[in-house]
């Protein structure tokens, strides 16, 4: 799908992962709606961005993402979702304090696949009025998964079970939605330079880049981002998971 003049919705848009996407898309013509909870930072980068609007978005709340979706129509037809919208929590099955809170367990899943589902379905929505391309195709939406995923390790039972359903949503999607012309992709993330990571000490940070086997770094949100741009435009890549990981495999701690 060709990205130039395109409407596209970028739910955690404020900042990391979402904020390079859309960078990256409005660089490319899109015209990107930010959608976030973080007025200040989502403000900001729709000032920078030419033809960029920033939209207040609880993406647990469904009239909150549909405002988020009408938003992004008024600026053309929604021809992209990226959801980037997501949190990290860290908390065993068992501790000294007792079993895993159920509550965070419930909020992990409510922002991370929840929040993913709502914002996938109403977007579906709105893309099949689109008038198809030249192959038939009428939108792409990209998730985010990660690589805790298929290897959680010690004390992510939460956010490993969000991120499942993430990537199981994948295939199921895209088949239903092949119909219509709009295809399903996630990507999964190894360790990333994201906020969540960025209050680390250097040494942790350090150690984290270490396991990874090459490039023996970080992941730079830039190459999400630039991800996203090849499955929009690349149309055979429809209903998997694409690790970017640098071959990374998460060990149990």
């Amino acid at each position: 799908m060709e990205i130039e003049g395109k409407s596209v919705l970028v739910t955690g848009g404020a900042s990391g992962l979402g904020a390079a996407t859309a960078k990256r898309l409005a660089a490319l013509g899109a015209r990107v709606v930010i959608a976030d909870l973080n007025e200040a930072a989502g403000q900001a980068l729709a000032r920078e961005l030419e033809g960029a609007v920033f939209v207040k978005t609880d993406v647990t709340d469904e009239g909150s993402v549909q405002n988020a979706v009408d938003s992004a129509t008024r600026l053309g037809p929604l021809g992209v979702l990226v959801n980037c919208a997501g949190i990290g929590v860290a908390a065993k099955l068992l501790s000294k304090e007792g079993p895993h809170p159920l509550d965070l367990f419930r909020k992990t899943l409510e922002v991370n696949l929840v929040g993913t589902f709502i914002a996938l379905r109403l977007a579906a929505w709105a893309m099949a009025q689109n008038a198809p391309n030249a192959d038939g195709e009428r939108g792409v939406i990209v998730n985010t998964a990660s690589v805790a995923a298929f290897e959680g390790q010690i004390g992510q039972a939460a956010y490993s079970a969000s991120k499942g359903g993430v990537a199981s949503l994948v295939l199921p999607a895209a088949r239903e939605l092949a119909r219509y012309g709009i295809r399903v992709v996630a990507i999964a993330p190894g360790i990333f330079e994201t906020p969540m990571l960025r209050g680390l000490p250097e040494p942790a940070l350090a150690s984290l880049a270490e396991q990874v086997p090459f490039p023996r770094r970080l992941g730079r949100p830039e190459e999400y981002a630039a991800l996203v741009q090849h499955i929009v435009e690349n149309p055979m890549l429809n209903g998997t998971t694409i690790r970017l990981d640098g071959a990374l495999r998460m060990g149990p701690r």
